[in-house]
């Protein structure tokens, strides 16, 4: 990049520190990964040149330096292309332009120094070397920019076919993934996977994924955590693929669902979270859905589906789309919060309220009470799972003796299960079963479950936040843990059943047992 020595000497433009190799180092430095910046490279020329240096495009917008007077015949010819070099000197001055090509859309731009002392050789060459640099560097950022502007296009593609099967609307998710994926959704079922690793490394998460699923699956950065990598897949080798990327990784956990029809990715998606939750405490860093006992798998299925079918019924006068629409954003705000849920489904938190007020008013369901949430909860997962005994087209036609929530948690099997999961809360020294029923009962509030029981709200948060562990799953988090363990509290009598429209007559709400001190909960 040094230009040939003429034999004469150039004390004029070499600055003391400056030998004949330093400027062609200097300019090398300007272009590596860490320094590249136009602005940097034509204040550097400047001071190397002892020079006023500017870059413009061909309209007259200054890209860097301070503005030069130049002359626009000169500046126009050189943008069109009749000229590559002008020269001009007067008043004192010497002005020197080159033609720079910009990246398109924009016309060639023009790069001007002016100097008091004349252009020799070797400042020539300084110049016609730095314009050379500046047409590659910014060829590379604009190459750099066009490539970022397709991964976000893509990465936004994504996220939208991801909301479409949020919303139940997989024919135009699949047409949407047709042009840049075909064949990916080409799939009746799918199992969706949450992989959780910190918000700083999840964009080398997410590449880390594309490529162990051999860019074969919907991979989605998730707009609602920041820590996490949604993946769908339809394939069976996907499972095992992303456990071998979690083990090969540094804190990193993997939660995944059952096999799910398409149309359900939103409960897969649930189902997914929820297995996430019990890989944190798991020495492979892993869990799936299906490997724990969920309590509706203990439950009659034609009862069951037969009360799910009564309790959803006011909702079957409406539209398809808008029944699927409101279910499908009613279960993933009882998963999540209002603004997460928003995200993942891509639209309003007030749109994510207004939606499940309507849902709340068609069931005769409070969703303040906790109990509440876990039946419309059981119900939305029994219609979005159906299972072999009791298979989705059963849900719509009645039962012979219609069945209430109490009748399908009398079970004995289900009975065993409660009291076992509760029981583990027993071995603690403090009164984790009291308190957690407390805040339960509370609406999950911890203020008003101290009141109850007469402590600190801190202490019912650190009790509850330690029977986590006990138990496996997310409490402090809305989501099928919780629910989980309410229906547990239900099963048990240590809760009374909610008022819905599918149960008129609700048993009476048993009064909470004593607590050791002889204080009522």
């Amino acid at each position: 990049m040094t230009g040939r020595d003429d034999g004469r000497r150039h004390t004029d433009v070499t600055a003391p520190g400056h030998t004949d190799s330093t400027w062609a180092r200097e300019l090398l430095d300007h272009l590596r990964p860490t320094g590249r910046d136009v602005a940097r490279i034509v204040d550097w020329l400047g001071v190397t040149v002892d020079a006023a240096v500017s870059l413009r495009d061909g309209n007259g917008t200054p890209l860097a330096g301070a503005p030069t007077p130049l002359d626009e015949g000169l500046v126009t010819a050189l943008a069109t292309g009749r000229l590559a070099s002008a020269s001009w000197e007067g008043d004192g001055r010497h002005l020197r332009m080159i033609r720079v090509e910009l990246p398109p859309p924009a016309a060639a731009g023009v790069l001007a120094v002016a100097r008091t002392a004349p252009f020799d050789r070797r400042t020539a060459d300084i110049v016609a070397h730095t314009a050379a640099a500046l047409e590659l560097l910014l060829r590379a950022q604009h190459t750099a920019a066009t490539g970022h502007r397709l991964a976000r296009a893509t990465s936004d593609l994504r996220l939208a076919i991801l909301q479409l099967l949020m919303v139940e609307d997989t024919s135009a998710a699949r047409r949407v993934a047709a042009g840049l994926w075909p064949g990916l959704l080409d799939t009746d079922t799918a199992c969706v996977y949450v992989v959780e690793s910190s918000p700083a490394d999840r964009d080398r998460l997410a590449e880390a994924c594309i490529e162990a699923t051999r860019e074969q699956s919907l991979v989605v950065r998730c707009p609602a955590v920041d820590a996490h990598v949604i993946v769908v897949t339809p394939r069976d080798t996907a499972g095992a693929d992303l456990r071998a990327l979690c083990h090969r990784r540094h804190d990193t956990f993997l939660g995944g669902s059952a096999r799910q029809s398409l149309a359900h990715t939103a409960a897969a998606y649930g189902q997914a979270v929820s297995a996430l939750a019990v890989a944190r405490f798991r020495p492979d860093k892993t869990a799936v859905y299906a490997e724990r006992t969920h309590p509706e798998r203990l439950m009659d299925p034609a009862a069951l589906g037969a009360w799910t079918s009564r309790l959803l019924r006011p909702l079957d006068a409406l539209a398809h789309h808008t029944r699927a629409e409101l279910l499908a954003t009613t279960r993933l705000g009882l998963e999540f919060t209002a603004v997460s849920a928003a995200k993942v489904l891509g639209v309003s938190r007030n749109t994510v309220r207004a939606r499940m007020e309507r849902v709340e008013n068609l069931l005769g369901a409070d969703f303040s009470d906790l109990a509440a949430r876990a039946a419309v909860h059981l119900a939305l997962n029994t219609e979005a799972c159906p299972t072999e005994a009791c298979p989705a087209g059963d849900r719509r036609s009645p039962a012979a003796t219609p069945a209430r929530l109490v009748d399908l948690l009398t079970g004995p099997a289900l009975r065993t299960w409660a009291h076992d999961l509760l029981a583990r809360l027993d071995a603690d020294g403090r009164d984790l079963r009291g308190t957690l029923r407390a805040w339960i009962a509370a609406g999950g509030n911890a203020e008003r479950a101290a009141q109850l029981l007469g402590v600190h709200a801190q202490t019912v948060r650190e009790h509850v936040r330690g029977a986590e562990p006990v138990l496996e799953r997310r409490l402090l988090a809305a989501g099928s843990d919780l629910y989980e363990v309410v229906l547990a509290h239900l099963v048990t009598g240590a809760l009374g059943p909610p008022g819905l429209h599918a149960d008129p007559r609700p048993g009476p709400r048993p009064d909470p047992p004593p607590r050791p001190d002889g204080h009522q909960a």
